[in-house]
């Protein structure tokens, strides 16, 4: 995701933000997410939805692209039924330790967002491990 214009970081602001809200994560919780300045308060994510392009920063940027991965391995996962997706980011995953996936998500920061993701996606934990290889 590099050198997005202002524009596209306007529009993947506006993405993001609205499907962290239908995913129900609360505002607080998505300023940490998405890994925004100290201090940014919740009403910033507002103005995400508006008209302000999510800032130029690569921490944001690759939680981003995480956030966006994971719900297209939702979408993927579960394509007869979008509420299915949902429901699995709220409930215990045996696989996670017991955990939430949107705990995780919330607690974990980037490493977090990485485990759902490659719990999600078995191509991205593919090209993940020959990245350690």
């Amino acid at each position: 995701m590099s050198a997005l214009t202002s524009e596209d970081r306007n529009h993947l602001g506006r993405l993001v933000v609205n499907m962290l809200d239908e995913w129900g994560i609360k505002a607080s919780d998505q300023v940490n997410i998405l890994a925004l300045p100290d201090g940014t308060p919740t009403r910033m994510l507002r103005r995400y939805h508006d008209d302000t392009p999510l800032p130029d920063d690569p921490a944001v940027m690759q939680r981003v692209e995480h956030l966006l991965g994971i719900a297209d391995a939702l979408r993927t996962t579960f394509p007869r039924n979008a509420n299915i997706g949902l429901l699995w980011l709220k409930q215990p995953c045996k696989r996670l330790r017991r955990r939430r996936p949107m705990d995780i998500m919330i607690e974990d920061g980037l490493s977090g967002l990485i485990t759902v993701r490659t719990h999600l996606d078995c191509s991205f934990a593919w090209r993940e491990s020959e990245r350690k290889d």
